[in-house]
C-alpha cells in the first residue's frame, strides 16, 4: 500500500522543481536523500523535508521500514499563480507571474512485507458500508413561469433618436 505525503503552495515554479523530482524518481529512499544532499538547486530542500515526512508517515502509521521503501511516483503539478506588475517606461507596466507548486510523493515498499499493517483505526470490517437512499418522487411537469410586463419608459423613443448620432 502506497503512502502519499502533498506538499502545496511551494514558492518555486514547478518547472525548476521537476528538473530536481525527475533526479530521484524510482529511487530508493537512501539513494534519494543523497541525491537531494548535493544537488545544487533551491528546490531540493523542500523535496528532502517532503521526503523524510513521507517516511516518518511511513514508518509511524503503516509499521514500514524505511531501508524497504522507494518513490513510486512523484508528481509536481501547478498551483495558483500570483500576478503582481513592474512600472515601465511611457506609462506602461509589466505583468510579473510569481507561480507555485503542488507536490505530490508516494512511497512504496520493494518487497510487501506482513509486519506492515493498514492505516491505524481503519479495518475492513470496521468500515461501514453507505446507506441507500430513499426515492423521492418528483413531479415531471414543469410550473409555467409567470409573464411579467415591465412598463417602457416614456423617454425611449427620444433617447433612440439622441444616441443615434456618431459624435456628442
Amino acid at each position: 500500500m502506497p503512502v502519499t505525503v502533498k506538499l502545496k503552495y511551494l514558492r518555486i515554479s514547478p518547472r525548476k522543481v521537476r528538473l530536481v523530482a525527475d533526479l530521484i524518481r524510482g529511487k530508493t529512499v537512501k539513494e534519494a536523500e543523497t541525491t537531494l544532499e548535493f544537488v545544487r538547486k533551491r528546490a531540493a530542500k523542500p523535496l528532502k523535508k517532503l521526503l523524510k515526512s513521507g517516511v516518518a508517515t511511513a514508518e509511524n502509521d503503516f509499521q514500514m521500514e524505511k531501508s524497504n521503501l522507494y518513490i513510486s511516483e512523484i508528481r509536481v503539478d501547478e498551483g495558483p499563480t500570483l500576478k503582481r506588475y513592474r512600472f515601465r517606461g511611457f506609462g506602461r507596466i509589466y505583468p510579473i507571474l510569481k507561480r507555485t507548486s503542488h507536490i505530490t510523493l508516494s512511497l512504496d515498499e520493494i518487497k510487501p512485507s506482513l509486519k506492515s499493517k493498514k492505516k491505524k483505526g481503519l479495518k475492513e470490517k470496521e468500515k461501514e458500508k453507505p446507506k441507500p437512499r430513499e426515492k423521492v418522487e418528483v413531479s415531471k411537469t414543469p410550473k409555467p413561469k409567470p409573464k411579467i410586463k415591465l412598463p417602457r419608459p416614456k423617454f425611449a423613443k427620444v433617447a433612440k433618436k439622441f444616441f443615434r448620432r456618431k459624435a456628442f
